[in-house]
C-alpha cells in the first residue's frame, strides 16, 4: 500500500493561516490514470446554457425536449464535435462501467433531476454501454428513493447506494481513506466508496446549484468529494468549518480524481439560502441553466457568482461573509474552490476561464 502525508498547504486568499489547516494523511494504493481526470480533457473551459422554457417556476415541471437539446448542445460545444454521439465518445467507450454521481442531499425538493439523469443514460447507451454497466450512485438510500429514478430509466440501470447509516463503514474501501483530526472526534477516517475503487471505470458528476452554510456553495467539488466518502459531516462543528481544505483534499484522492471525467451541473432549479436543503420555498430560484465541463474548479468558480448574485438580490449577506447568526451557524468557506485549484484540480482565475454561453429556446 502506498502511503503519503499531505503536508504542503497552499496559500489561499481569504483563508485561514496554514497553522489552522489540519494535517491530512491520504492512504491509497491507486495511481493517477491518464489525462481524463480532474481537471480533465478541457481544463479551464465551461459551456453554460440557459433556457426560459426548460422549467416552469410555478409548477417546477421540466420540459424533456429542452433538456435533450441543452445536453446535446452542451456536449458538442464542449468538445467541438458536430454530433452529440461523437462528443460523448471523447469520454466513454462501450467497455466502460460508468458511475453517475447524483446529488440527493436535498431530495426530493432539490436534486439531480431524473430527466437530466435519464438523458445522460440515454446518451451512454447510444454508445453501446449496456444498462447494467451504468450506476447511479449516492450515499443514502432514504434520499435517493424519494426521487423515483427507476421510473425514468431503462431496465437494468443500477441504483448504487451505501445505505442509511451515516457513520457506518460498510460499502466503503478500508484501504483508501483520508485521515484527519478536526475537533478531537473518535473516528478520524473518511473512506472512499468501494464502487469508486473497485467497480467504476469512469464517473460523471451531476451536481446542483446550491448555497451551503459551511462551504459557501455546493457544486462539482463538494458533490464529488463529500458524496463519495463517509464520515464527512464531522468537518464542521460549532461555528467552525474545515470545508476550506477538506473538500479539495478528498476530491484529489485517487482513483476518484482520475475517474471523474465529466461534470454536468443541473441548475434548472437552485437554492440561494439554507442549502443543501430547501428549508423554505422562498429560498429557491430558477436559473434555467446547465453547465458542462471537465474542470470542477472553473465550474464552481462561476457557480459562486450565480449564488452570490441571487443572495444580493435577496438582500442576504454574501457567501464570503465571515459572520454567523441569522443566516447560518458557520463561518462559510467558499475559498475551498481556490484551495482546490492550488491542488491542481482546475482553474480558479476568471480571466483564464474560457466560458461559452448560449441561450436555448
Amino acid at each position: 500500500m502506498r502511503r503519503r502525508t499531505f503536508l504542503q498547504i497552499p496559500a489561499v486568499a481569504a483563508a485561514a493561516t496554514s497553522d489552522e489547516i489540519p494535517k491530512y494523511t491520504i492512504v491509497s494504493s491507486h495511481k493517477p490514470q491518464g489525462k481524463a481526470g480532474m481537471p480533465g480533457l478541457y481544463p479551464g473551459q465551461v459551456v453554460s446554457l440557459q433556457s426560459k422554457s426548460v422549467i416552469d417556476a410555478a409548477t417546477e415541471k421540466v420540459n424533456p425536449k429542452v433538456v435533450t437539446e441543452m445536453i446535446s448542445k452542451g456536449m458538442t460545444e464542449l468538445t467541438g464535435e458536430k454530433q452529440a454521439a461523437d462528443a460523448w465518445r471523447h469520454f466513454f467507450t462501450p467497455d466502460d462501467v460508468v458511475g453517475i454521481k447524483l446529488n440527493c442531499s436535498g431530495a426530493p425538493k432539490i436534486c439531480s433531476h431524473p430527466l437530466v439523469v435519464a438523458e445522460i443514460v440515454r446518451n451512454l447507451m447510444a454508445l453501446g454501454i449496456k444498462a447494467n454497466q451504468i450506476y447511479l450512485y449516492e450515499r443514502f438510500l432514504d434520499q435517493v428513493v424519494t426521487v423515483k429514478y427507476p421510473e425514468y430509466l431503462p431496465a437494468g440501470v443500477n441504483i448504487g447506494v451505501v445505505g442509511n447509516n451515516r457513520s457506518g463503514i460498510v460499502g466503503y474501501d478500508p484501504k483508501t481513506f483520508v485521515e484527519v483530526n478536526f475537533f478531537g472526534e473518535d473516528d478520524t477516517r473518511s473512506n472512499l466508496n468501494k464502487m469508486v475503487t473497485e467497480k467504476f471505470t469512469k464517473i460523471i458528476n451531476v451536481p446542483n446549484m446550491k448555497d451551503h452554510g459551511a462551504s459557501g456553495v455546493t457544486g462539482c467539488l463538494k458533490n464529488i468529494a463529500y458524496g463519495s466518502f463517509h464520515n464527512v459531516a464531522r468537518s464542521h462543528q460549532y461555528s467552525k468549518t474545515h470545508t476550506l481544505s477538506f473538500i479539495g483534499t478528498l476530491a484529489s484522492v485517487e482513483p476518484l480524481r482520475s475517474k471523474t471525467v465529466l461534470s454536468i451541473m443541473d441548475g434548472m432549479k437552485a437554492i440561494w439560502q439554507g442549502g443543501p436543503f430547501e428549508k423554505q420555498h422562498k429560498f429557491a430560484f430558477y436559473p434555467g441553466r446547465m453547465m458542462f465541463g471537465t474542470d470542477p474548479v472553473a465550474m464552481d468558480r462561476l457557480l459562486l457568482d450565480i449564488i452570490d448574485d441571487e443572495r444580493k438580490r435577496q438582500n442576504a449577506p454574501t457567501v464570503w461573509s465571515r459572520t454567523t447568526g441569522e443566516w447560518g451557524p458557520y463561518v462559510r468557506e467558499p475559498g475551498h474552490i481556490e484551495f482546490a485549484a492550488k491542488l491542481g484540480l482546475g482553474e480558479y482565475d476568471k480571466k483564464k476561464i474560457k466560458l461559452k454561453e448560449f441561450n436555448v429556446a
